[in-house]
């Protein structure tokens, strides 16, 4: 990777507290989306609700539209989920007519419908109202006292909001693409692979901005004359999530942002005239419901996250976490 992509971003409480084994198997890294509304049972709509082991959502998504006999587009899900996990996650299908299919067809090794039901609206992305996650860290090798404290504050002041490592692809793949697009000005006609790219370039963006303000410890307050966003409750900081139109912040956050982007106007420039809106996002993820229980020597973390937040950002300010080969090689 190049170093000008670096993606190891600091952390908030220190150094890490030992070391364990991560999604040495896919039942280790559990997700459940929570919709945070019931479908209606009727409309054009069908909602599958359906969980893999192992499989990709969009190619999950592709297997019902075979089936149904519909255009891809006409398939709607609320976000990407884990591949390398056990997800449950909805589908909506554009169905207004036609009769449908039999969904058990879809049904393999590692592909179960749960549950069928209508609704009036397609599923867009960002629309459900937070993620379930259950993971297992084995063979965890750190201070017991130690990392329960650390837990204990994370549940009480949440962890910076970065963007993972997935969203930026194998070594940093999404961002070299990027920089091929916004700067060498090559034309990528795949739709799906230019939106990922931009998104890549906007939130490698926004953990440059957040990562100056964990060096800082201000990632958590806001700064003078910061608007917060606020989020259940809570008045959080934000960061830049980079396109077309202003600042939307001003006095010291914005001295901030600037000096940090400073280096990176040869994409900031490029990506407002790409056709994405300036928008924000917290710097702060906080994990609802936060609880843990020993295993012998593994340790079972369960908690929520909010639409757009990382998993592996609460993991990452615990442990070293060793990867398998069949993912380390991946």
């Amino acid at each position: 990777m190049p170093e000008e992509f670096e993606i190891n971003f600091p952390r908030a409480y220190g150094d890490l507290l030992g070391e364990a084994g991560f999604r040495t198997e896919n039942a280790d890294f559990l997700v459940t989306e929570e919709l945070g509304f019931s479908p209606s049972g009727e409309g054009e709509h069908v909602y599958l609700y359906i969980e893999k082991d192992g499989d990709n959502t969009a190619w999950i998504a592709r297997q019902i539209a075979a089936l149904a006999g519909i255009e891809t587009r006409d398939i709607g899900y609320c976000g990407l989920k884990d591949r390398h996990a056990i997800t449950r996650q909805w589908f909506s299908v554009y169905l207004p007519k036609a009769p449908e299919p039999d969904w058990r067809a879809l049904q393999t090794d590692t592909i179960r419908v749960l549950e069928v039901s209508r609704h009036r609206q397609k599923l867009r992305r960002g629309q459900h109202l937070c993620n379930r996650f259950s993971i297992l860290l084995r063979a965890v090798s750190a201070d017991v006292a130690a990392l329960e404290q650390r837990l204990t504050d994370i549940a009480t002041h949440g962890v910076p909001n970065y963007f993972g490592p997935q969203r930026f692809g194998i070594d940093g793949g999404n961002l070299v693409l990027a920089q091929r697009l916004l700067v060498d000005q090559v034309r990528i006609k795949n739709r799906p692979k230019r939106s990922m790219a931009l998104s890549a370039a906007r939130s490698y963006l926004f953990n440059q901005v957040l990562a100056e303000r964990v060096k800082r410890d201000c990632w958590r307050e806001l700064m003078p004359d910061e608007s917060p966003i606020e989020i259940s409750g809570d008045a959080l900081p934000s960061g830049p999530l980079w396109g077309r139109g202003r600042p939307q912040v001003a006095g010291a956050a914005l001295a901030l942002e600037e000096q940090v982007l400073a280096p990176w106007q040869h994409w900031c420039e490029p990506l407002e005239f790409t056709g994405v809106n300036q928008d924000r996002r917290a710097l702060v993820s906080k994990a609802q419901n936060l609880s843990w229980q020993w295993q012998g020597e593994d340790l079972r973390l369960d908690f929520a996250l909010g639409v757009g937040c990382y998993a592996t950002s609460v993991i990452a300010e615990l442990l070293l976490t060793k990867l398998p080969e069949r993912l380390s090689e991946a």
